[in-house]
């Protein structure tokens, strides 16, 4: 099943106006709840299915980071990868770059970069972090950090071959039209589970990856 959100579709924003709301609205103080079981994010699954809260609540808390990049381009784009289809969990789906908070990771942002680095070789110094977007639990009790960062063009990419199968961009754009913006519904584990998906072509943008883009547009898109 699909649907349309009812948002009012916003106005664009050049790429200078779009870096500066992030300085202006986002910060790098760590969210609340990254390890507090007690604190249950506002952002997540559950936002589009509250039965999948009583799911991530018998699961283990499992912090974890993601890089959410922006290039820098006339016409902004978004990075993202294809994972591969021997992991074990979110084979073959479109994710941006990221992964577990290790013990050695300063903080989410430090985590962030270290998995763009490890996953595509993306250098850290054609990326400006800009500040994190709102922790996001998900259904395997995954309690994400996304870090908006702007991107620098001219970076070269070394994929992992074990994680990493694609990397592709998309235009931002288009991933912040509301009317791109669909919930989609698929049976899952006996019962029927409702996401955000962006399909782009061929390419499925959906769950997780789909509800950080509209925490996206609903962080600086809307006035």
């Amino acid at each position: 099943m699909t649907t349309q959100t009812s948002d009012t579709a916003p106005r664009i924003l050049s790429a200078a106006t779009l870096f500066a709301r992030g300085r202006e609205r986002l910060t790098r103080e760590v969210p609340m709840g990254l390890t507090d079981p007690d604190h249950i994010p506002a952002r997540g699954d559950h936002e589009t299915d509250a039965h999948m809260l009583k799911v991530a609540a018998v699961r283990p808390i499992r912090p974890a980071a993601v890089l959410v990049p922006i290039i820098d381009h006339p016409e902004p784009t978004v990075l993202l990868t294809q994972r591969t289809a021997h992991l074990p969990d979110h084979a073959g789906q479109i994710s941006f770059p990221g992964g577990k908070i290790e013990p050695d990771d300063a903080d989410p942002g430090a985590a962030a970069l270290r998995e763009a680095h490890e996953e595509v070789g993306l250098d850290g110094a054609f990326i400006e972090p800009i500040g994190y977007l709102d922790l996001y639990l998900t259904t395997q009790g995954y309690r994400i950090v996304p870090l908006l960062a702007r991107i620098e063009p001219g970076f070269t990419l070394t994929l992992n071959a074990d994680e990493v199968d694609n990397v592709f961009e998309v235009p931002l754009e288009f991933l912040m039209k509301p009317d791109n913006h669909q919930m989609h519904s698929r049976e899952w584990n006996g019962t029927i589970r409702t996401y955000y998906a962006m399909p782009f072509g061929e390419r499925y943008i959906w769950g997780v990856t789909a509800g950080i883009l509209r925490n996206l547009y609903e962080r600086i898109y809307r006035d």
